[in-house]
Order: structure tokens, then C-alpha cells, then sequence
């Protein structure tokens, strides 16, 4: 019984294996395409997506960190932290102890991205191993003195396909070979900010280039012979919600906009007041689509309290309302809405040698991915907010088993081993019964036995 058991371990303990096992130099390319909302993929056709996910792994929904927003969330990939953590927490953000402002137009500051240790970075530095980028949020920026060793500077007007050319010369150099990428696309963000995510007309013919896009990088990776031996994750930072010009908060209605400055806008918006309680007083019932907090009231669990970048007063949107001063609405579709919300929730896909074939999982956190990644490529990862457990049957090197499976697995143990045990005593019990053969023995008075 006692070696039953030890045989059962041991399976288990050798079914984890490592890394090694597919690869020498793990090699991984890690891909967003901005606002990709997780159901999509139920509402259109992808064919392309679909063949890259059938010989690998699908998460179907991931609850990624609030605010919604891309900046942020893409840092959260890469980190493995909350906003709060690693520093990046809106796409407008003001410091005011330097009276520095970030934007998407101005963020190249190392300042602004410091307080965090990226992945790229980790693996240059850790490893002494080479990264590369194609317009990911930050990696044109020195962040910790280190940007990966080929980048491209962020210019919208690059096309996809030049990126992507980027990327397989970069994936193909010899020397240093290059065991991290990333890839970034606007798309499908910036059409489902000007149709909305409802506008099923227009969003068909963008998500099936998004998915042609797809097609392209596969297509460019087998060609040049990295397909079967890269590890490709394909993921998003955010989904979409439709929004509409009868859904408006405004502002001055409530407010005079000469009482504070607005640093960040809908559905989020980052309040800097002239006087805290004036100006709290004064929202607070502006609006019943409109939730305000003091900055010491935010929710737990938005793990959006501890840095002095976020603002003393924010106030967060129901879905599909927009926060304006007085002016009109500017697009159909908007996020950054509440990360529990499913509009603002993302996908992740991937396919490789490190990864399970066949394999769907219904959620996991997007501050998973970051410990995920440096498990494949065999990092040890900075301190984050993820949990790899999460993600590990994901991945071809690890047992997989949830609770009720393990519980189950357990009692069926119990119940065989109680059996054997039962039967073993049985049987022993049986056989002490039965006399063991002995020589008959004559009396005295007995004839003499016959002599034939």
C-alpha cells in the first residue's frame, strides 16, 4: 500500500517537469491587438485566430486591471502588477511634486515608467538574453537605463506589415539571438472607438482584417521556420462598450471647471481639486450614472489606493456613459469602464512548444501572463501581483488539476487502497483457517496397517 502511494507522488511530482524539456532557448513573441473584446470571438468569424487556437490554448475571458485604459493594462501585461504598483495608472496622469504631465504624446520620461521592471528588461538584464519590439507601450522608452536591444520608435502611420517585417528579421538574427518580442496593432481600438462595438456593419469588415493581420504573422513565421519552435501569445489590453450621445454626464451642470483640473477623462475621470471638499460635495449627486470617490474611499478591490499619481477625487462611469465638461460625444465606443464589467474584458491565445494543444480555460487575470511568460522563458520574476498557478494548465510542462479534481482523485485513492486493505486481511484470515496437512498418528492399540 505504502509503495501505491509513493508510486502515485512521484507520478505527480514528475508530470512538472521544466522548461527544457521543449526547448533549449525558450523563445517568446507576445503580440496585442488594442481593444480586442473576449466576445468577439463568439459574435464574428475568425478562421485564421481559430486554426492558430485549435493546436493550442484559449483563454476566454480575462479580468484585466482597472482602469481599463491602454496604457496601464499594457504595462500590467509585462509587469504583473496593479496600476498602483508599477506606476502607470491612466493615460493622462500629472505629478505634483515635479509638475510633470504624462500622454500618449508625451511619455517618453523614464520617469513615469520606473517604478516597475518590464519584462523585456528583466530578460536583457537577468539573462544577459535579447529583446525586441515593435511599438509596445514603453519599449521606446529608457526604462531603468535599458530599452530592448531592437525597438521601433511608436508611429501609428507604420503599417502592420512593416512591423511584423521588423520583428521576423529581429526573431531571425543570430547574433544575439532574440528570445523575447513583442508586437503591438491599434486595431480593432481605434474602429470600435469610432463605430462602437455594436455596430456590427462596420466592426465585421475590421476584425476580419484584424484576423487576415493574423493570418500574415503565422504565415510569416513558417516561412521563415520560427513556427514550431516559437511560443506566440496573442492577447489584448481591453474590450469596448457602446456609448451614446443620450448617455451624457456633464460636468458643468454640477461644477464650475474653474474649481479643479480634469487630468484624465471618461469613463475614469482624475479629478485635481482646488478644494477637496467643495468640489466632492458638489459631484457627489451630480449624477446617478456616475459613481465618486475620495481617492481614501476607492474600492479594494480596484487595487487603485497606493500611488501619489492618482488623483484625490475620480469618478467612474456606469457602462456606456461619458464624462464630459460640456461637450458633445466623440465616439460610439469607449473603455476603462469597471474591470468586473465582461465589455472590458480581453482574450488570450497561444500556440507553441511550451503550450498545451487543444486546451480552452474559461478565465485568469491579466497580471498572470507577466509570471506565465518568465516561467517560459525561465526568469525568475520581479515581485508581482500574479499567480502562475492560475495560468500553469495553460502550459505543457506543468500537471494540471483543479480543486474538485484533486479531492476526487483523493477519495478514489482512499477507497482502492481501503479495498486492497480489506481484501489483504480477508484472504490472510481465510487462509490461517485451514489446518495445515499432518501425518495421521496410530493408536497403540490399532492393527498393524496393511502391507500390500
Amino acid at each position: 500500500m505504502h509503495l501505491i502511494l509513493v508510486f502515485f507522488f512521484y507520478g505527480i511530482i514528475c508530470c512538472s517537469g521544466s522548461h527544457s524539456a521543449y526547448a533549449p532557448m525558450p523563445r517568446l513573441l507576445l503580440v496585442s491587438f488594442d481593444g480586442f473584446r473576449a466576445d468577439y470571438l463568439k459574435k464574428y468569424e475568425f478562421p485564421h485566430l481559430q486554426d492558430f487556437i485549435k493546436d493550442g490554448v484559449l483563454v476566454e475571458d480575462i479580468t484585466n486591471a482597472f482602469i481599463t485604459k491602454t496604457f496601464p493594462n499594457h504595462y500590467s501585461i509585462v509587469t504583473g502588477l496593479y496600476e498602483e504598483s508599477h506606476g502607470i495608472v491612466a493615460n493622462e496622469m500629472f505629478d505634483a511634486a515635479t509638475n510633470k504631465t504624462f500622454s500618449q504624446f508625451n511619455d517618453k520620461d523614464p520617469f513615469w515608467w520606473n517604478e516597475a521592471v518590464p519584462i523585456w528588461v528583466t530578460n536583457q538584464l537577468q539573462e544577459n538574453r535579447t529583446s525586441a519590439s515593435a511599438m509596445w507601450p514603453g519599449t521606446d522608452v529608457k526604462i531603468h537605463n535599458t530599452t530592448p536591444h531592437f525597438f521601433m520608435k511608436y508611429d501609428s502611420a507604420i503599417g502592420f506589415n512593416e512591423r511584423v517585417e521588423n520583428i521576423i528579421a529581429w526573431l531571425n538574427s543570430s547574433n544575439p539571438l532574440v528570445s523575447f518580442a513583442t508586437l503591438y496593432w491599434e486595431e480593432p481600438d481605434a474602429s470600435g472607438h469610432k463605430y462602437g462595438p455594436e455596430d456590427t456593419k462596420n466592426m465585421i469588415g475590421v476584425l476580419k482584417e484584424v484576423d487576415n493581420l493574423i493570418g500574415l504573422l503565422v504565415e510569416k513565421l513558417k516561412a521563415s521556420k520560427l513556427w514550431e519552435e516559437i511560443n506566440v501569445i496573442i492577447t489584448s489590453d481591453h474590450g469596448m462598450a457602446q456609448c451614446s450621445p443620450d448617455r451624457l454626464i456633464k460636468l458643468d451642470d454640477c461644477i464650475d471647471r474653474n474649481s479643479y483640473t480634469l487630468v484624465d477623462k471618461s469613463p475614469v475621470a482624475a479629478i485635481l481639486p482646488k478644494n477637496e471638499t467643495y468640489v466632492y460635495n458638489m459631484l457627489k449627486n451630480c449624477s446617478a450614472y456616475m459613481k465618486i470617490y475620495l481617492k481614501e474611499e476607492i474600492p479594494d478591490h480596484y487595487h487603485y489606493h497606493h500611488n501619489k499619481r492618482i488623483q484625490p477625487i475620480i469618478l467612474v462611469a456606469d457602462e456606456g456613459w461619458t464624462i464630459v465638461q460640456n461637450e458633445s460625444l466623440s465616439r460610439l465606443g469607449d473603455h476603462g469602464y469597471d474591470n468586473s464589467l465582461r465589455s472590458m474584458h480581453p482574450f488570450l491565445a497561444a500556440h507553441g512548444p511550451a503550450f498545451r494543444k487543444g486546451y480552452r480555460q474559461n478565465s485568469i487575470y491579466t497580471v498572470d501572463i507577466y509570471p506565465m511568460m518568465c516561467h517560459i522563458l525561465g526568469l525568475m520574476p520581479q515581485p508581482n501581483n500574479g499567480t502562475l498557478s492560475h495560468a500553469k494548465c495553460l502550459l505543457a510542462d506543468q500537471w494540471c488539476i483543479n480543486v474538485p479534481e484533486a479531492i476526487g482523485i483523493v477519495i478514489g485513492v482512499f477507497i482502492v487502497l481501503t479495498t486492497l486493505t480489506c481484501l489483504i486481511i480477508i484472504m490472510k484470515s481465510r487462509t490461517a483457517s485451514v489446518h495445515p496437512f499432518s501425518r495421521l498418528q496410530l493408536q497403540e492399540d490399532d492393527d498393524d496397517p496393511l502391507i500390500g
